[in-house]
């Protein structure tokens, strides 16, 4: 069995498949329980960000699972094979857990370096372990991951600086206009993301700050946290004429801020309005994009504007690649130790069943033994049996994943014939 990784991100696709691809939260039981009961996937893990649709697996067979899983991108984005295929990615074993490693470090998103990514990855493996589809295999190998994004970030600088999506929308709408001071800038939505936002606007001086959401007391809560006005999800429109700058970053699903809505919202107002959209699916319809004075800009821009600081903290980055190798090593050993433990369990149940029935083959001899003495002889034939075991099962670990570690492996269950 492999570990594989099949799946799209911000490298390999547009904003516009990206979006197809995302599963919200409310639909990943499904999406999991689809992919698990796949005929070569034994155990499987989903993350889905704005920046990626990527689905890790222990296979069977590595075809057999990338025709499982680019079935299910499919069915999930009404997408044909032809249509899905070329914007594919796949990595099996050393390099999948090596690229897990790197998205937990924030080496793979499209701000180098962003801190939101360990929690999306720690929330996707507790969302496939509360689902009962991730198991010892996928386990070991998140809990491995989530290592490597801290490691990452306190033995390096890789997240100083830009290290959020949401900053960088901030930062980003900072460089377009000059400045935010007296802005009016309007957040569309509270959650995780409405919050970064919020946060990074208060920092940036901006002249006023709304949040509004469709769930009224999460808005309230956010407002009040970083002291912006609360606006009522009905007002929206009206706050559209009066803003300078909106943000959006909700999970609807769909579009929040229509071509019609905004086109109705800024007729008769001449001041230009830059709108950001980070959410994916997209809050803002494309066309958006088209309306006389508004400018709008979305994470393939976010993207393409984050990469033009990669240069300065190129350094972090070798310093990350050198612990995320580090790291894939060192799982890598301990995953093969694991797979040698049932053999040396198994070796082990066997002497120790040969040491039984001796025991009891002689029990006529032992017939006036005292109780005392009959634990002696347990002792002293016990403590034999795991001596003799223990230099065989120390190579077994040691050997474990290599060439010889499967000669040796093989002639341990060819000698005490161990199927």
């Amino acid at each position: 069995m492999s570990i594989v990784v099949i799946g799209i991100n911000h490298r390999t696709s547009p904003v516009n498949l990206l979006e197809k691809m995302t599963i919200a939260d409310s639909a990943m039981p499904k999406a999991l329980h689809s992919l698990s009961v796949r005929d070569d996937i034994r155990e499987v893990v989903v993350l889905s960000t704005c920046n990626r649709t990527e689905v890790y697996a222990v296979a069977e067979r590595f075809h057999g699972a990338y025709d499982d899983i680019r079935d299910f991108f499919c069915e999930t984005s009404g997408l044909t094979s032809d249509e899905v295929t070329p914007h594919l990615f796949s990595q099996h074993d050393e390099a999948a857990i090596s690229h897990l490693f790197e998205v937990a470090a924030g080496l793979d998103s499209a701000v180098l370096g962003e801190v939101e990514v360990i929690g999306q990855v720690r929330d996707a493996w507790e969302r496939a372990m509360s689902e009962g589809v991730s198991r010892s295999s996928l386990n070991l190998l998140f809990r491995y991951a989530l290592e490597v994004g801290k490691r990452a970030r306190t033995e390096t600088g890789i997240s100083r600086s830009t290290a959020s999506v949401s900053h960088a929308a901030v930062e980003m709408a900072h460089d377009i206009l000059g400045t935010l001071e007296g802005k009016h800038v309007l957040v569309v939505g509270a959650g995780e993301m409405g919050e970064g936002v919020a946060t990074a606007l208060s920092r940036e001086g901006a002249g006023s700050v709304a949040v509004i959401n469709r769930t009224a007391s999460r808005g309230e809560a956010l407002a009040d946290k970083v002291g912006a006005r609360l606006s009522q999800f009905d007002n929206l429109e009206t706050e559209v004429s009066a803003a300078d700058v909106i943000v959006s970053c909700t999970g609807s699903g769909s579009a929040v801020l229509t071509a019609s809505m905004v086109r109705t919202a800024r007729k008769g107002i001449d001041s230009p309005l830059l709108i950001v959209d980070i959410a994916l699916p997209r809050d803002v319809d494309p066309a958006v994009g088209n309306i006389d004075g508004v400018t709008l800009r979305d994470l393939d821009h976010l993207k393409e504007w984050a990469n033009r600081g990669l240069e300065k903290r190129a350094a972090e980055v070798d310093q990350v690649r050198s612990i995320v190798g580090e790291e894939t090593e060192r799982f890598v050993l301990e995953q093969a130790q694991r797979q040698a433990a049932p053999l040396i369990s198994q070796l082990r149940e066997a002497v120790d069943a040969i040491r039984t029935a001796e025991i009891e083959r002689l029990a006529g001899r032992m017939a006036d033994f005292t109780e005392e003495q009959r634990e002696t002889v347990e002792t002293i034939t016990r403590g034999i049996v795991a001596k003799l075991l223990h230099n065989p099962s120390v190579s077994l670990r040691e050997a474990a994943g290599s060439a010889q570690g499967e000669r040796l492996s093989a002639a341990v269950r060819d000698l005490f014939n161990l199927h």
